[in-house]
């Protein structure tokens, strides 16, 4: 990936006006040029992503997986996204607007930049410290999509993404000396509405060696022993073999023994309680 360069942002109001009625404010933005901007085709050969590995969205996502620089591993990448005659913009940036109103996308919409400019597509850029986090490549009038539109896009892991992005819609746990974990590494999120698992709270742990996946469900929301490899305790012991993983959220502290049958999350509140996680049998996922 293509390493830091600085770009001071200052924001610009937009008064186009996109397919949906109107433009996001503050979409793009200007500010200067990075020394190094991607220097490649804009026009990448892409295919559709067929396991969801990073060397996947790499493939999947063509000059815009290519135009990030992440730290870590790219985290998600596409392309090959359709649109009708009305939803095409007449300019690139109703086109990077579109890509937003076709997308149900986790990604911060607005606050980004014209990085490169080629014939019939142009590469726009959000950037965190100066390098690219994510990126949108839009194309004109492709074969059967009429007007300006997105054609690939790609993002680095929402832990590269500022905190107050992020804030709002991930859980994201940081290190022993603080710095923000991959989400691919570490990450937790609340049970779905959809299932009636709101009273759950997941837990996913990959580092490296297998991945497993945790649950709190203090209601038992997850049926009797159906899902999970045992019942969530509220209030253990630590076990004298468990290990500080240096893993934290808000007052969450992240223990393990070496199976990791169970993950064991003290807090920091006035009892310091300990609580156990049990493991899931099989990944659980609502549908």
């Amino acid at each position: 990936m293509r390493k830091g360069f600085a770009v001071a942002v200052v924001l610009l109001g937009l008064a186009a006006v996109g397919c949906d009625g109107g433009m996001r404010d503050g979409l793009v933005v200007t500010g200067t040029p990075p020394a190094t901007p991607y220097a490649g085709r804009l026009d990448v050969p892409f295919k559709e992503s067929a396991d969801g590995s990073a060397a996947e969205f790499e493939e999947s996502s063509g000059a815009a997986g290519r135009a990030l620089e992440c730290d870590g591993e790219i985290y998600s990448g596409s392309g090959g996204d359709e649109w009708g005659k009305s939803d095409g913009g007449s300019t690139p940036e109703e086109g990077l607007n579109a890509y937003f109103d076709m997308n149900q996308s986790e990604l911060p919409d607005r606050g980004y930049r014209v990085e490169r400019k080629g014939e019939g597509r142009v590469l726009f850029s959000y950037d965190v410290g100066g390098q690219t986090k994510v990126a949108v490549v839009v194309a004109k009038d492709q074969p059967n999509r009429p007007g300006w539109g997105p054609e690939t896009s790609a993002s680095c892991d929402p832990s590269e993404l500022p905190a107050s992005f992020t804030d709002t819609k991930f859980e994201i746990w940081t290190d022993r000396d603080g710095q923000r974990v991959p989400t691919t590494t570490v990450s937790s999120y609340a049970g779905s509405e959809h299932c009636d698992w709101e009273s759950v709270h997941f837990l996913a742990l990959d580092e490296g060696e297998d991945a497993r996946q945790y649950a709190r469900d203090p209601d038992g929301a997850l049926g009797d022993g159906e899902l999970l490899t045992s019942a969530y305790d509220g209030d253990v012991r630590m076990p004298a073999d468990a290990r500080d993983t240096g893993y934290r959220f808000g007052d969450w502290a992240l223990w393990l023994t070496d199976d990791k049958a169970t993950a064991y999350v003290r807090t920091s509140g006035p009892s310091g309680a300990v609580e156990a996680w049990p493991a899931a049998k099989e990944w659980v996922a609502c549908r």
